[in-house]
């Protein structure tokens, strides 16, 4: 059978006060494209279809367009909820999923059946597919307490409820004429961040060992870390990646989706396909001339100004770069603030003379800065 990983759509993410709704649908119509060329006979999402737990009109269109799309592929289509989706919401939209096709898992639910999907494709090979959409700590222990597993002490790590859960959920994966698949929004031990996920959800008490999949699997499609890589375990474990950068820590990474080939005795082969739809993220650094030179009209921008700070400086920039979301002074051009700004006391001192200590330790000397600053004080205290 065929399979297309894809997860971490974050739909509705605004960068920097800029919507990109614009490159969302456009990369969503070229993940559509590379299933209809491809022919998959599923389509897994892993996850952070939204970026936000209250989505807009615009972005939940958007979303459920993409996956009745995917849908008249002719794959049959399967999507988890991530630590981004508000469940609960996602679970409101299964009457609309199942008229759609489309098998919509936004939290865990009490019937572990609920997580066990069933199919085949159109030459008859059976698979089975997990889907365990993302598990905060707290509900982990009542995932595990509702499954009637071992009880769950205070000692035990979220690592050891996730395990527990999956080792319920993959009870008979030994079967031989299928194909096994688990799909879960998390993080794994030795895995790479992107740089742009959420850091609460990916730090080590998050992190469960790669050993949680059983070696039954014959494929792991995982959603979670925004960089497309395999992950080290007892079988074949993947992210796809997002198909878009997210935030500017993510500039390095290959937006993808991942085409997985795999029979029910035969090894997962596995292939990138890049999705070039959406914007390139950029980090530039330079002096004003230099930045005048640049001549990427595509990229959105983050720029290091290597010039000492002054009134209109983030202006000038935007002027000369209008595709520039952030504009900073490169940390180099700045002096040290510590002895300066301890020297500064509060006690008996105006706005103004505080104002100007602060603009010391910064190494601003603009006195356009001083008056302007003079300016907005006497307008805000009349």
């Amino acid at each position: 059978m065929k399979i297309l990983h894809t997860s971490d759509w974050h739909v509705g993410k605004v960068l920097k006060g800029q919507s990109r709704v614009g490159e969302h649908r456009d990369a969503l119509a070229q993940v559509v494209e590379v299933a209809q060329a491809e022919s998959p006979d599923l389509v897994i999402v892993a996850g952070d279809l939204y970026d936000t737990a209250a989505p807009t009109p615009e972005s939940t269109r958007l979303v459920t367009r993409a996956l009745s799309a995917l849908r008249r592929t002719g794959a049959q289509v399967v999507a988890i909820g991530g630590n981004h989706d508000n469940g609960p919401a996602l679970d409101a939209l299964r009457p609309w999923a199942e008229a759609a096709g489309v098998a919509l898992r936004g939290s865990v639910r009490d019937n572990p059946a609920e997580h066990v999907i069933d199919g085949s494709t159109a030459d008859g090979e059976a698979w089975r597919l997990v889907a365990l959409p993302f598990l905060s700590q707290r509900y982990a222990v009542r995932a595990v307490e509702m499954y009637e597993l071992t009880a769950a002490e205070a000692v035990q790590t979220y690592a050891d409820h996730v395990g527990r859960v999956l080792g319920r959920l993959t009870e008979g994966f030994d079967e031989p004429d299928r194909v096994h698949l688990v799909t879960g929004h998390l993080t794994v031990v030795g895995a790479q961040a992107g740089g742009g996920e959420r850091e609460a959800h990916t730090v080590l008490n998050y992190a469960v060992p790669a050993t949680v999949f059983p070696t039954g699997a014959h494929y792991v499609a995982l959603g979670h870390l925004h960089r497309a890589q395999q992950v080290l375990g007892p079988c074949p474990i993947r992210y796809s990646g997002s198909p878009l950068a997210v935030d500017f820590g993510e500039e390095e990474n290959r937006p993808s989706v991942t085409i997985v080939e795999v029979t029910a005795r035969t090894a997962a082969r596995v292939r990138e396909i890049p999705i070039t739809a959406a914007a390139p993220l950029r980090t530039v650094r330079g002096t004003i001339a230099e930045l005048a030179e640049l001549t990427d009209t595509t990229a959105w921008l983050r720029v290091y100004v290597r010039e000492a700070p002054r009134a209109g400086l983030r202006e000038e920039v935007q002027d000369l770069l209008p595709r520039a979301l952030e504009v900073r002074i490169d940390p180099e051009m700045l002096p040290s603030t510590g002895a300066a700004a301890r020297a500064a006391q509060r006690a008996g001192r105006s706005p103004r003379e505080l104002f100007g200590d602060y603009l010391d330790t910064r190494g601003q000397a603009d006195d356009g800065v001083r008056e302007l600053f003079d300016d907005l004080f006497e307008e805000a205290t009349k």
